[in-house]
C-alpha cells in the first residue's frame, strides 16, 4: 500500500516555497509491517493522487487553489493528528490510490478491509458535527438528509471502516476529539444496529450470519451503485474483480461469492419491501434491512425446531429422517451452476397450487424459523411471495435448484391496457401504484403474486376509482375499487392509490378465484369478460373488459358508461365474444357475423357475407335477418349531429389489398393474381371469383372508436358494416378449376358486393 510520509507532508506545507519538488510524499510499504494511522471520512472537494504527488510542480496559482480545498486541509489536519499520536505513516483513500490505474484501484478495494484492520488507529472525521460532544440523540432537523445522524453513518464504505479497525477515534469538523469506538459502543449500536461486542472486538468468533451482517448496510448509500457490493467484500472475507458499469449485478456477484465460501441459509432470508418474483438473491442490501435479529441455528436445533413448529407430534421415523438429512453433506454444501443454486431444504407444498412451495431455512428471526416462498419454473425454483399458504403435507427435504440470475427464466405476463374510452367522459389516469408506468403495457411476472393499481378521476364529477391488474397463484385477475366522490383537496392521489392497493392486495386470493378459469388456447379464444361497477352517488359506471390470456398476455379495456344506478357496486363477470385480431383489425370490441365465405385482406383471413343486389355502404348499421341487411342509418351521416366533420382525414376509409385464401385448392388459379380474387366456400362445390376486387374498411383508430362511443345509443344491438368488397364482375369456379357461368351461359356484369358485418357488443360496454 502507498502511505503518506506524515513528516514530509507537513514539512512541505510549512516550507512550501523551499521544498524540493522531487521529494516523495508517498511511500510503498507492507501493511502487515508498517505502523500507520488511517482516515475515514465523507468525500467532498478532495485532492487526488496526481495532485498530491505533483503539487510542487504546479504553477503557484493552481497550487494555491489545491491547498485551499477542504480535502487538502483534511489531509493536513490528519497528518497533524497522526504526528501528535506518534505515527510516521498515514493512509487516506483520496490521495493514496492512483485511480488512473484500474489494477491498482481493484487491488485497493479488495485489500481495503485488511488495511483498516491492520491500522493502529482510524480517525473518523465527521464534517457535519460542530459540537464538541458526540451526537447521541437523533436530530432530523440538523441531519435531515441522513436519517437524523451525521452523514458518515449512512455511507456504504464507512461501515467496514467502523468495524475493521481495532481503535476508532471520532473528530468533529474542527478536529476536536469527541469520543472513541470503545467508549461510544452503546451509542454506536443505537445508530448502526451493530452489536456492542462487534464494535469493541471485531467480527471474529461471533458466529454471525450473513443476513445479520447485511442488515447493517441496509440503509446505507454509495455514489456508485456497484460500491454497495464492493464496500461489503471485506466484511465477508471474499474478493472479486471490479466491474464498474455492471450496476446491480455487482451485488448478485457478491452473494454468489459468499455462497461459495459459506453454507449459510440466512443469505436467502431477505425480505423486499414490495413482493416480487424471480432470483432467490436479493437485489441490493436494502432487502436485508429487517434482518438484524436473524440468527443461524445448528443442525440439531434445526431438527428440534422443525419438529416443534411444523410436526407438533411424534411420527415414527420422522425425527430420524430429519436428522439424516441435516447430517448429510448435501445439506451443508451449496453448488452454484447455470442451472441455479443447488440446495437441500425442507419444503412444504401448497394445498392451493402444485407449483408453489414454502422452504424452511436453518435460521431464525425472533425465535421462529425463517421461510421463503418458491414457485417452480421449469426445473428450477424462483423466489415469490404467498401471504397464506395452506400446507398439503409435513415438511420433506428436497433438492432444489434456486434461480440466481437477474433475468430469471420466468414467463413474463403483460396486460395490454386500453383506457382511451374512459377519456370520453373526462376520466383520465391520475397515478399508478406501487410503480410507475406509461403507455399501454403493464408488465407482470407470471408466477408472481403481483399487483399494479391505476387511479382514474373525473375533474368535473370528483369521482375516483382504481383498477387493479394482478396475478396470483397462476391466475390473472382484474378488480375495481371505488371510494365515491373524493375531492382532490381531501386526499393525495398517491394515498388513494396506496389505499386501493392495500385493499385489493388483502383480497387478491378472492379476486383471482372470481376470474374465469384458464382454458386451452384452442377453446373459446374469443371469449371476453365484463366487470360492471357503478360509481356511488353518480350516474357513471365502470366497465372493464378482460380478454383471456393469449401468448402470455391479456387485453384489458376500461370504459365509462352512463348508468341510472340500478346496480350497486361491482357486478359478477359476464361473458361476451370478441373476434381474434388475426381475422381483422377492428375499432373496439366486436363480433363478426358468422359466414362460410372467406377472403384475405392485407394478409388477414376475413369472413364475408354476400349482399348482391343490395345498396349498402361502409358505415351502415341496422338489422340482419335471413341473409338480408336492413339499413337503419350510417355513422358518417350521423357525425354531423355531433359537430364532427365527416371530411376529416381521420375518418377516411382504409383501402386494403384483396387476395385469395391460401387454402384454395383450385388448379390454374394463382392466389396472388392482381386482378382476380376467389372467395373460398369450403362447404360448396363451387367458389366465387371476383375480377378487379377492391376493399375499403373503417379505420381502426382512436377517432373512430370515440365516434362509435358517441353513437353507442344508436348502435346498441345493431349490426355495423365495417368492410365493403366489390368487383367489376364475378363468376363461379368449380372444384376442378373450371369457370362456371351463373345465368344462361353468360357471366354476370352486375356490381357484386361482399360485406363484413360486425355485431356490436353493447350490453355492458358501448364502444
Amino acid at each position: 500500500m502507498k502511505l503518506l510520509d506524515v513528516e514530509t507532508v507537513l514539512d512541505r506545507e510549512t516550507n512550501i516555497q523551499q521544498t524540493d519538488p522531487e521529494r516523495k510524499v508517498l511511500i510503498e510499504l507492507d501493511d502487515e509491517v508498517a505502523h500507520y494511522a488511517i482516515l475515514s471520512h465523507r468525500w467532498g472537494a478532495e485532492v487526488d493522487y496526481k495532485e498530491m504527488t505533483g503539487l510542487m510542480k504546479m504553477q503557484e496559482r493552481k497550487r494555491n487553489q489545491v491547498r485551499l480545498r477542504s480535502g487538502y486541509q483534511k489531509i493536513i489536519e490528519s497528518c497533524k493528528q497522526a504526528m501528535k499520536d506518534g505515527y510516521k505513516w498515514l493512509w487516506i483513500d483520496t490521495c493514496c490510490i492512483d485511480k488512473r490505474s484500474s489494477s491498482e484501484l481493484s487491488e485497493a478495494i479488495n485489500s481495503m478491509y485488511r488495511w483498516y484492520q491492520n491500522a493502529q488507529v482510524c480517525y473518523a472525521y465527521l464534517n457535519d458535527v460542530g459540537e464538541s460532544t458526540f451526537p447521541t440523540k437523533q436530530d432530523d432537523n440538523k441531519f435531515a438528509e441522513s436519517n437524523g445522524w451525521p452523514e458518515w453513518f449512512v455511507r456504504g464504505w464507512t461501515l467496514q471502516e467502523l468495524i475493521a479497525p481495532k481503535q476508532v477515534e471520532f473528530f468533529n469538523k474542527d478536529w476536536v476529539p469527541i469520543g472513541s469506538k470503545q467508549r461510544l459502543a452503546s451509542a454506536l449500536n443505537n445508530i448502526t444496529g451493530i452489536p456492542d461486542d462487534v464494535l469493541t472486538s471485531g467480527l471474529a468468533g461471533k458466529g454471525l450470519c450473513v443476513a445479520q451482517i447485511m442488515s447493517w448496510a441496509g440503509e446505507r448509500k454509495t455514489t456508485r451503485v456497484e460500491d454497495r457490493a464492493y464496500s461489503l467484500m471485506g466484511l465477508f472475507g471474499v474478493n472479486m474483480p471490479m466491474l464498474y458499469g455492471e450496476g446491480k449485478k455487482a451485488f448478485r456477484r457478491l452473494q454468489l461469492e459468499i455462497i461459495r465460501e459459506f453454507s449459510d441459509h440466512s443469505i436467502f432470508a431477505w425480505k423486499p419491501r414490495m413482493p416480487r418474483t424471480g432470483s432467490v438473491l436479493a437485489e441490493d442490501p436494502s432487502d436485508f434491512r429487517d434482518c438484524g435479529e436473524v440468527r443461524k441455528v445448528e443442525p440439531d436445533e434445526f431438527v428440534d425446531r422443525l419438529t416443534w413448529e411444523y410436526i407438533k407430534r411424534e411420527i415414527p421415523n420422522r425425527h430420524t429422517a430429519l436428522h439424516g438429512a441435516v447430517d448429510s453433506q448435501q445439506f451443508h454444501a451449496f453448488i452454484v451452476s447455470n442451472a441455479g443454486i443447488q440446495v437441500l431444504l425442507p419444503v412444504v407444498p401448497s394445498r392451493d397450487s402444485p407449483s408453489h412451495f414454502r422452504a424452511i431455512l436453518a435460521c431464525t428471526h425472533r425465535q421462529s424459523l425463517v421461510t421463503i416462498d418458491l414457485v417452480s419454473s421449469g426445473h428450477s425454483f424462483a423466489r415469490t411471495s404467498i401471504d397464506s399458504l395452506l400446507p398439503a403435507t409435513y415438511p420433506e427435504f428436497k433438492t432444489l435448484h434456486l434461480i440466481h440470475y437477474q433475468d430469471a427464466n420466468v414467463t413474463r405476463r403483460e396486460f395490454a391496457l386500453d383506457d382511451k374510452l374512459a377519456s370520453y367522459h373526462g376520466f383520465t389516469r391520475r397515478g399508478t401504484y406501487p410503480r410507475d408506468f406509461t403507455g399501454s403495457t403493464v408488465a407482470l411476472s407470471s408466477p408472481a403474486d403481483d399487483l399494479v393499481v391505476i387511479v382514474y378521476a373525473n375533474d368535473d364529477g370528483r369521482s375516483y376509482f382504481a383498477i387493479g391488474l394482478g396475478y396470483y397463484l397462476g391466475r390473472g385477475w382484474v378488480h375495481v375499487v371505488d371510494y365515491g366522490r373524493i375531492s382532490a383537496q381531501d386526499e393525495d392521489q398517491t394515498d388513494f392509490g396506496r389505499r386501493a392497493y392495500d385493499r385489493m392486495w388483502k383480497d387478491r386470493a378472492e379476486h383471482a378465484q372470481s376470474m374465469p378459469k384458464p382454458v386451452p388456447s384452442f377453446v373459446n379464444r374469443n371469449d371476453h369478460f365484463i366487470k360492471h361497477t357503478h360509481l356511488p352517488r353518480s350516474t357513471w359506471a365502470v366497465s372493464v373488459v378482460w380478454g383471456r390470456w393469449e401468448a402470455g398476455n391479456s387485453n384489458v379495456m376500461v370504459d365509462i358508461v352512463q348508468c341510472p344506478g340500478c346496480c350497486d357496486g361491482p357486478c359478477a363477470l359476464t361473458t361476451i365474444s370478441n373476434d381474434q385480431q388475426g381475422d381483422l383489425v377492428m375499432p373496439g370490441l366486436m363480433k363478426t357475423v358468422s359466414s362460410s365465405y372467406s377472403l384475405v385482406l392485407d394478409g388477414r383471413l376475413v369472413r364475408v357475407v354476400e349482399c348482391f343486389g343490395q345498396r349498402i355502404a361502409l358505415g351502415d348499421y341496422g338489422g340482419y335477418r335471413n341473409d338480408t341487411f336492413i339499413r337503419m342509418g350510417n355513422i358518417f351521416e350521423d357525425m354531423r349531429t355531433f359537430g364532427i366533420d365527416p371530411e376529416d382525414s381521420a375518418y377516411y376509409p382504409v383501402v386494403t389489398r384483396v387476395s385469395s385464401s391460401e387454402f384454395l385448392p383450385l388448379p390454374g388459379h394463382t392466389r396472388n393474381a392482381n386482378d382476380l380474387a376467389v372467395v373460398f366456400q369450403p362447404y360448396r362445390r363451387a367458389h366465387l371469383a371476383l375480377r378487379q376486387p377492391k376493399a375499403v374498411s373503417l379505420p381502426a383508430n382512436e377517432h373512430v372508436v370515440l365516434l362509435l362511443k358517441a353513437l353507442s345509443t344508436r348502435l346498441s344491438g345493431k349490426h355495423l358494416v365495417i368492410t365493403v368488397i366489390q368487383g367489376s364482375y364475378f363468376y363461379e369456379i368449380s372444384m376442378d378449376g373450371k369457370r362456371k357461368d351463373l345465368r344462361d351461359g353468360e357471366c354476370s356484369a352486375n356490381d357484386p358486393t361482399l360485406l363484413t358485418f360486425c355485431l356490436r357488443q353493447t350490453r355492458h360496454r358501448t364502444v
